[in-house]
């Protein structure tokens, strides 16, 4: 499988300790999926969790599984595990076309609806990978901190 790195650092693969999630059809389902991951390691750990950071997680989620539904031909799979300090979440959709940043305006100087999803994406966490899937599509993993 070749793999496509859209920063630096790399998301080491962890096998089956990630847990497969229900397939969200919308991103308010994403979000939820992550709130009740994140809650519930925090509750069974005992440790308090961070608002902004479990928000800015929940905001992660919802643009990649926007940006799997309106640009990568819909949601193929949806994962999210807790490991310690930070949420890994995998979105993966059935186009093979890497995401890109759209410039905030057209060619003629008018502004651009949408296009900021994955800046955000990039700038909250703090890995990220995209992969082609053997069957076809990609997979994008990102790691956010919680801390």
């Amino acid at each position: 499988m070749r793999e496509r790195h859209t920063t630096e650092t790399a998301v080491e693969r962890h096998g089956t300790d990630r847990a497969r999630q229900p397939r969200p059809g919308k991103p308010a389902e994403a979000r939820r999926a992550v709130e009740r991951a994140v809650t519930e390691r925090c509750r069974a750990t005992r440790t308090p969790c961070d608002a902004d950071a479990l928000s800015d997680a929940v905001l992660v989620a919802s643009e990649l599984t926007t940006n799997a539904i309106l640009h990568g031909g819909g949601l193929t799979d949806f994962r999210v595990d807790v490991d310690g300090p930070s949420v890994r979440l995998s979105v993966s959709d059935r186009s093979d076309a890497l995401p890109v940043v759209r410039e905030p305006t057209d060619p003629q100087g008018r502004r651009r609806a949408g296009g900021r999803g994955w800046p955000i994406v990039c700038r909250l966490a703090r890995d990220v990978r995209v992969s082609d899937l053997p069957s076809g599509g990609k997979c994008i993993t990102v790691v956010v901190p919680l801390v």
